[in-house]
């Protein structure tokens, strides 16, 4: 009968949830009207201050568990993780997570779309071609488009009956009763499935082919010509493919009526050979190869692949030996690596770009850095997970945080940023080159430190030591008192140095 009558925490969850919505909303509203003429300093409970990086303000309450910031244009609020809302005018952009990414609904301009974790989602707005396109789809049960255009009309529910149009790679789709029939167009080839991927029959310009997979297949294409943008005749070239108890014996010839003609003939997993103008290429028991490449200027020894690798030439220096040392070498492009993946160095100079990165068991370390060799700006990204996050942007801006937990892996996601990030960030230190700004701030704002041109701040448990300089003098705040209100404290200068007028006695 307790039982009955009482209920549990579990059953109470989204009342405590919404109760807790409320008191931070309740705190952060009654901070704000206690300190309208200033911005408060009574972290981790309550604090306002001005951002570091940008120009704009950030409110908190209650540490991580809310938050309202304003950048330039962009206006954001979040109870992390639960609920966040970003909106620019500006761009004419909108985004709202809750329990990201179990829900999302991204809005850019016209277009919008929101998705339940991927298995449902709602697209729409207009298009280059239509003036309007909405998407529905409960993957991978029922899909749905509904277009301005009635040909791009579809609905498909899976496996019954289906007709798509410019989905899962392919320009259109239709099936019965799949996998028993279903026909597929890509470009001008259309292909008829019977008990996919078993049998199928290919048939479009100059091509034909069938397949009784895996006991044999054909393909033959003859070589065509099409008219490109600029009204010219291009030459499209053939192909012939052929294969019996795949993989064992497969036999292709690509390139047809072209001058990069090429033959490949396999018998998996005992021999494989490639032959072409270009290039030839001969392997055994798919361990042993031997590149000649001769359109990039290299020889190449594999034994076995993809474990030992040597090769020699203009296009290409290689000495692998994985997983002990490996050291490639290619235009534009070299990595090194030691006991992989103890060690591995990567960098590519693709003008005007000079990128390079250095990892230690992946993500435990990771320093990446990329050069605009024409501007001379760089940035920098260097993990150590999962304790440590440093950037540095191409205009200097310098952020350092204290843990960081899955950065390392979505790199460069705001949203994680966004919505989880501000639950472990337990040390965040920021400089602006530019603005010459600078902050520090320990358990969100428990310690925080500001620094600028002409004023330096600190705050420290709950508010109740806070200190403030400038060029008039210092200002102290003791248990939420201000001392000395109205005096200038000698030694200000001193200790922050600070110019200003001299004190008088």
């Amino acid at each position: 009968m307790r039982q009955i009558l009482q209920p549990s925490l579990r059953d109470l969850a989204p009342e405590i949830l919404c109760l807790r919505s409320l008191l931070l909303l309740l705190i952060w509203a009654v901070c704000r009207k206690v300190y309208a003429e200033e911005a408060p300093s009574a972290g981790p409970l309550f604090s306002e201050y001005k951002l570091t990086l940008g120009p704009g303000r950030r409110s908190q309450v209650m540490g991580p568990l809310f938050y309202e910031e304003q950048q330039g244009s962009e206006h954001v609020w979040a109870f992390p993780p639960l609920v966040s809302r970003a909106e620019d005018p500006e761009a004419e952009l909108k985004e709202f997570d809750f329990l990201y990414p179990l829900l999302t609904y991204d809005c850019y301009g016209a277009q919008h779309r929101w998705q339940f974790f991927q298995f449902i989602s709602l697209t729409g707005g207009p298009m280059p071609e239509e003036s309007n396109r909405e998407r529905f789809s409960l993957f991978p049960i029922y899909f749905q488009q509904r277009s301005s255009d009635p040909v791009d009309d579809y609905t498909a529910v899976f496996p019954f009956y289906g007709h798509l149009r410019h989905r899962f790679f392919h320009d259109e789709i239709f099936f019965v009763a799949f996998p028993f029939y279903a026909r597929t167009r890509k470009h001008e080839v259309v292909t008829d499935n019977y008990l996919y991927p078993f049998f199928d029959r290919e048939r479009g310009p100059g091509e034909r082919g069938w397949q009784c997979w895996p006991l044999a297949g054909y393909n033959h294409k003859e070589v065509t010509t099409r008219t490109n943008d600029f009204n010219e005749a291009q030459t499209v070239a053939g192909h012939d493919v052929r294969y019996m108890l795949w993989p064992f014996y497969l036999h292709s010839t690509t390139g047809i009526g072209t001058s990069e003609q090429a033959t490949n003939l396999v018998s998996f997993p005992f021999f494989s050979k490639e032959r072409s103008p270009k290039r030839d290429s001969t392997s055994a028991l798919w361990l042993f190869q031997h590149v000649n490449d001769r359109e990039k200027k290299y020889r190449e020894w594999d034994l076995p692949w993809p474990l030992i690798e040597f090769a020699r030439g203009e296009g290409k220096t290689a000495n692998r030996v994985i997983p002990f040392y490996d050291r490639v070498q290619i235009p534009q492009h070299e990595e090194n690596s030691i006991f992989w993946p103890i060690y591995k160095h990567n960098h590519d100079w693709p003008a005007p770009e000079d990128r390079q990165r250095t990892r230690v068991l992946f993500w435990v370390y990771s320093n990446m850095r990329e050069k605009n060799l024409e501007t001379g700006s760089e940035r920098q990204r260097v993990d150590g997970w999962p304790l440590l996050l440093h950037t540095r942007d191409f205009t200097g801006n310098d952020r350092w945080q204290f843990l960081a937990l899955i950065e390392a892996f979505v790199p460069g996601a705001h949203k994680i940023e966004r919505d989880y990030s501000p639950l472990w960030s337990l040390w965040v230190s920021e400089k602006n080159p530019r603005s010459g700004a600078s902050s520090q701030s320990l358990l969100w704002n428990l310690y925080r430190h500001e620094v600028t041109r002409t004023t330096r701040k600190t705050s420290f448990l709950l508010g109740l030591f806070q200190s403030e300089s400038d060029a008039e003098g210092r200002h102290v705040r003791l248990f939420y008192i201000r001392l000395g209100k109205g005096r200038k404290f000698a030694g200000a200068q001193e200790l922050y140095g600070v110019s200003g007028p001299q004190q008088q006695n």
